[in-house]
């Protein structure tokens, strides 16, 4: 169906021109999508184009209120228009109540979330540029209003270029807002064995500061993802294999501990600690603190739950939507080795299912841009 490009449908495009951040640009697109496609509520969401996971979404309160549910049904149940397959398919947009009149199969999506919420309808896009994903647009009607059209679907599939395209131009500005009120240089502390502090840096002091508001501890207390590091350090030269009647291990000095910290603010905070050689010999251990960036969070709580790199490998296509049969065929194994792999990153992370795993490891990425300010 050809549809004429008239002067407000080239708005969208015409934003390219002007100077935006991600949220900004985000709200200016749906108001502009808004005088030609009505919607009554929506999710803008951007995501890391290496792994797919949210990186903050502008939602409509009637969405944000359902948000955890539809979380759980995009990453742990079968249904339709999932994001991952409509990247993985090529088709970039679909209507969900166009495709229940086509087809037999049901939603669990608008049968046990939408509906139940006034929702009736769904717009869906996925933001591609140059192959890459930067982003999701769902657009939702409600009960009393009229469903999605072909033509809508097909007006905004003509949009989703220049969409994909700011989402990637502002891909900077958002990482900026992230780090807005972080200290510009990594916070720097060294401890003894025993915890006790012997120095920091502002930046250190910062930090310890917002994990002391998150523990609600006194000023004087070594926060607890802190000892916790340390111990893991500590416990790490001690082992059989470290030990050497002449010399400390060289290896001893390098190895490093990691912990992934989300703070009151929706932040999270990297904590790295390494030992340290003292001229005395006395023990000491430097401690590393940072705010992990939206697209560093998955390697960091890979990295420090010891996966291998067959194991990280897997947990990406889990966290792509792909069913274990799936895996198994883009791994070259079988669906048995999938569940080995499976059952080896369940104990490693402390989890009993899929769908937990897939809550630990994703729900931490679906910010929103009220935590990034």
């Amino acid at each position: 169906m050809n549809i004429h490009i008239g002067r407000k449908e080239q708005s969208i495009t015409n934003l390219e021109k002007e100077t935006w951040t991600s949220r900004t640009y985000r709200e200016a697109a749906l108001q502009h999508i808004l005088t030609r496609i009505p919607y009554d509520a929506y999710c803008f969401t951007t995501v890391d184009p290496h792994t797919l996971l949210s990186t903050g979404a502008v939602t409509e309160d009637g969405i944000e209120a359902i948000h955890d549910r539809l979380f759980l049904n995009e990453y742990t149940e079968e249904d339709l228009h999932k994001y991952a397959d409509m990247i993985r398919s090529g088709k970039h947009t679909a209507i969900l109540r166009a495709a229940l009149d086509e087809t037999t199969e049901r939603s669990a999506r608008y049968e046990t979330i939408l509906k139940p919420a006034g929702f009736s309808d769904e717009l869906r896009a996925v933001l591609i540029c140059d192959g890459a994903c930067w982003g999701y647009l769902t657009l939702y009607r409600r009960t009393e209003t009229a469903l999605f059209t072909e033509e809508e679907r097909v007006l905004l599939q003509d949009w989703t270029g220049s969409l994909a395209r700011m989402l990637r131009k502002t891909q900077q500005s958002l990482m900026d807002e992230i780090l807005s009120g972080s200290p510009q240089e990594p916070g720097i502390m060294v401890v003894s064995d025993a915890f006790k502090l012997l120095s920091l840096n502002e930046a250190a002091e910062h930090w310890l500061t917002q994990l002391r508001a998150l523990e609600q501890l006194d000023d004087d207390v070594i926060p607890r993802p802190v000892r916790a590091v340390s111990s893991h350090l500590l416990s790490r030269l001690l082992r059989p294999s470290n030990l050497n009647t002449s010399s400390e291990p060289r290896a001893a000095f390098t190895s490093q501990s990691k912990a992934c910290i989300q703070l009151l603010d929706g932040r999270y905070l990297v904590l790295h600690a390494s030992r340290m050689r003292t001229l005395d010999g006395s023990g000491q251990i430097a401690i590393r603190l940072e705010q992990a960036m939206p697209q560093d969070l998955l390697p960091l709580l890979a990295d420090s739950h010891g996966l291998s790199d067959r194991e990280r490998e897997l947990l990406g296509y889990v966290l792509r939507s792909y069913s274990s049969k799936e895996i198994a065929a883009a791994m070259f194994i079988t669906a048995y080795t999938v569940q080995d792999h499976l059952k080896s990153i369940f104990a490693k992370t402390g989890v009993y299912s899929r769908r937990e795993l897939i809550w630990y490891f994703v729900s931490r990425f679906h910010l929103s841009d009220n935590q990034m300010n």
